[in-house]
């Protein structure tokens, strides 16, 4: 008895040495969970709400260093508020001592709507070169009696009364009334600005477009063109450089060509130094005018390399609308101031704005066979206007039987 209660103790023994060595005797579970569940999950709220304080005490130290900065900044930019608005009631004191305060706030006013008026502004004495382009005075002449002119709505009309003369028999031919109201639609304008070699532009005040006589400068072999008064204040907004002066009405000046010199200027690609004007109508190292209405090109011939040139003005329409642009109220017959027949007709005739407008510099007219219009002086457009032709008399056979073409 005493031997086997003696072997079932050390047996113990070894069983509780094996384990304190970290052997796991035989017959022994892996792992012996001694804590209950339900205090497991109690561990794990603890640690989470823990945490959750920790995460809340730091978010609050920041929210409150924060504070702490935005206030500072607000009370400096309050003080820099304060400041400013001292120094700005003292200036206005300052001004409103002034006893000219109210002629210098018009001035200044009416110095910010310069621009504004300029963008408004019409020029109506440029009505001469657009009825120089309208009117034909060759063979086929009309003659105005009575014009007017209204500028006021988005496109500009003139409203006229004329007389149209064929100059041959029959001389009271409505053909001289149809082609004028179809050559409408071929009728441009062009406007743009002089620059000089360097590409800059210079002010339309230091142009001279006009001879003495009013008449648009023309040469008769190359083509309109311009002077530049180079001795003029503000007119020279580059450096001169290889350009020819002539004298004109007592002062030096450039010639400035308005139509393109084609075979002085031809170069096939663009140079550094000399003038050239490309295929593509590229002009440089010239003074030349830069239209904004019309285009040039080139077309050179492989086996003969003669060059033909081409100009193209499809978007500054005179007459946007064509045809439908000029509208015929009535015509008779009748006879003019020297007792020849004539057709009487009127018209109002419907323009572009842009012909008239004074920010478009150096406007001028372009005829239907694409010339430009060279006839804008008073003296010579005086052609243009005439006496009022009179009705037919009760006997005048040939007046009212006159034969009459065209429909």
């Amino acid at each position: 008895m005493a031997g086997a209660l003696n072997k079932n103790i050390n047996i113990n023994f070894k069983e509780i040495f094996a384990k304190l060595r970290g052997k796991r005797p035989s017959g022994i579970p892996k792992e012996i969970n001694l804590v209950p569940d339900i205090k497991d999950e109690m561990i794990r709220t603890l640690k989470l709400r823990n945490f959750i304080f920790f995460l809340c005490i730091v978010i609050a130290s920041v929210s409150v260093g924060a504070t702490a900065i935005f206030a500072s900044i607000a009370g400096g930019q309050q003080a820099v508020v304060d400041g400013k608005k001292s120094t700005i009631d003292n200036l206005s004191s300052k001004l409103a001592s002034y006893s000219d305060l109210s002629d210098f706030l018009t001035i200044r006013d009416q110095l910010s709507n310069v621009s504004n008026i300029a963008e408004r502004k019409k020029l109506l004495s440029r009505i001469f070169s657009v009825l120089s382009a309208l009117l034909p005075q060759n063979g086929d002449s009309i003659r105005i009696s009575e014009l007017n002119i209204d500028l006021t709505g988005q496109e500009p009309a003139i409203s006229f009364d004329a007389q149209a003369d064929a100059n041959n028999p029959p001389y009271i031919d409505y053909n001289v009334l149809d082609a004028f109201k179809k050559s409408m639609q071929y009728m441009r304008y062009d406007y743009g600005a002089y620059v000089d070699s360097e590409g800059a532009e210079i002010p339309a005040y230091c142009m001279i477009e006009n001879g003495q006589d009013g008449a648009t400068l023309a040469d008769a072999t190359n083509g309109i063109y311009a002077y530049w008064q180079i001795e003029g204040e503000g007119c020279n907004p580059s450096e001169l450089k290889d350009v020819t002066t002539e004298e004109y009405a007592g002062q030096n000046v450039v010639r400035i060509w308005r139509t393109p010199q084609f075979t002085d200027w031809y170069k096939a690609e663009a140079s550094d130094t000399a003038p050239y004007m490309t295929l593509s109508g590229e002009i440089g190292n010239v003074a030349h005018f830069e239209s904004k209405c019309i285009t040039y090109s080139g077309s050179e011939n492989a086996s003969t390399g003669k060059v033909s040139w081409t100009s193209t003005n499809d978007t500054c329409m005179l007459v946007p609308d064509g045809q439908e642009g000029i509208v015929i109220s009535d015509s008779s017959n009748g006879r003019g101031s020297n007792d020849e027949l004539v057709l009487r007709f009127s018209a109002v005739i419907y323009l572009s704005s842009d012909i008239f407008s004074f920010s478009n510099k150096h406007a001028i007219a372009i005829g239907p066979t694409g010339r430009y219009n060279v006839t804008d002086s008073y003296v010579q457009i005086q052609d243009m206007f005439g006496e009022r032709a009179s009705d037919c008399a009760s006997g005048d056979t040939a007046c009212f039987n006159n034969s009459i073409g065209g429909n």
